[in-house]
């Protein structure tokens, strides 16, 4: 049976990059978003909205999917209403396709507060033991990620598909306009600071800057999406995906900033956060973009500082075990440092940053 992936949150980090390199392997393609946009060449865009069926029933009237990636979140103000929302989004996208019966595989893709709880109460409380393992049970927490978990697993006995649930840790990747973007983010920081001449200060907490972390390359999880989907013995199963290695970020920092041509400012022990930092940079980034001709004048749209303070800012260490995919054969590698150069690249190249 011929292949065809349908990717929910296809202009997002991880939809974008999972949908470009399906391509690239000769799947056909079809990009699920409220607003496609034009820059996704080669692969069959959908306007639909999740949250309303019968754009999902008009957009999906003709297209028969064997492969279903849910790569897509909506943020809202409580976790209450992030469970309510989310599993809503997926369950109805589910719903749609189940009379249409070709759907043969779902992958969702969730993330590190599985361990760490919800954003309410993040990091607190009894957490697993690091590195974190799939086989830790869940926490005594409502978490949209678990509501989504038991959305997919309904759905795959009522209608007989596999099902893969891909747990990365922060991600980083080429999107503009994404919620969580801690590479965008602080390329964006990074340049402010070199046109201003303000410090390049790190604004995470001295656990994170001195204790050992990962991160996901969006790149490396869309590969990882591909082979669980296609690999028998990788079905059914929740997986970690991290990029392979580990590092402290006083060491990282001083990576980015050399990247950028700075110094890195002295950490003093108390990071001052980004949303502080960034507080009056709107209009200087303004004035960036104009002096650089850049592409994107509107800082809200490159920059999620909340998320990047989250990330940096965690109290606790924070190390993903990749063992049980390496078990059943996923073998990819990806050096953290060079993720971040080759996002700065390619922002460089689309003149995101000058």
């Amino acid at each position: 049976m011929v292949r065809s992936a349908l990717v929910a949150g296809a202009t997002g980090i991880v939809g974008n990059n999972l949908a470009r390199h399906l391509r690239e392997r000769g799947w056909p393609v079809y990009g699920l978003a409220r607003r496609p946009g034009s820059a996704m060449q080669g692969i069959l865009p959908l306007t639909a909205d999740l949250l309303e069926p019968p754009s999902l029933q008009s957009a999906l009237r003709n297209l028969r999917p064997t492969h279903v990636f849910f790569c897509t979140w909506l943020r809202q103000k409580s976790e209450a209403e992030n469970i309510l929302v989310n599993s809503a989004m997926l369950r109805n996208l589910l719903d749609v396709l189940s009379p249409i019966g070709s759907v043969r595989h779902v992958a969702l893709v969730t993330g590190l507060k599985h361990y760490l709880g919800p954003f309410e109460s993040y990091g607190q409380g009894t957490l697993p033991t690091t590195p974190f393992r799939e086989d830790q049970p869940r926490l005594d927490a409502e978490n949209f990620y678990y509501a989504q978990e038991d959305e997919v697993f309904a759905a795959a006995k009522r209608d007989g598909f596999s099902w893969s649930i891909h747990r990365p840790h922060t991600i980083i990747g080429y999107a503009v306009g994404n919620a969580m973007n801690l590479g965008t983010t602080l390329a964006t920081y990074a340049t402010i600071q070199r046109e201003t001449g303000r410090p390049f200060l790190f604004p995470g907490s001295a656990i994170q800057w001195n204790a050992l972390t990962d991160m996901t390359d969006a790149r490396l999880l869309a590969r990882h999406l591909e082979w669980a989907a296609t690999t028998d013995t990788a079905r059914n199963q929740a997986l970690n995906v991290v990029n392979g290695d580990v590092f402290r970020w006083k060491w990282m920092w001083g990576r980015l900033a050399d990247w950028f041509g700075l110094r890195p400012a002295a950490f003093l022990g108390n990071g001052l956060p980004l949303e502080r930092q960034m507080g009056d940079a709107g209009p200087i980034w303004s004035d960036i973009a104009r002096k650089h001709q850049l592409a994107e004048p509107d800082l809200n749209r490159l920059t999620s500082a909340w998320h990047t303070d989250a990330d940096l800012g965690r109290p606790i260490e924070v190390v993903t075990d990749m063992s049980k995919s390496r078990r059943l054969g996923f073998l990819d590698y990806q050096p953290t440092d060079e993720s971040f150069f080759d996002l700065f690249t390619i922002l460089r190249q689309k003149r995101i940053i000058p």
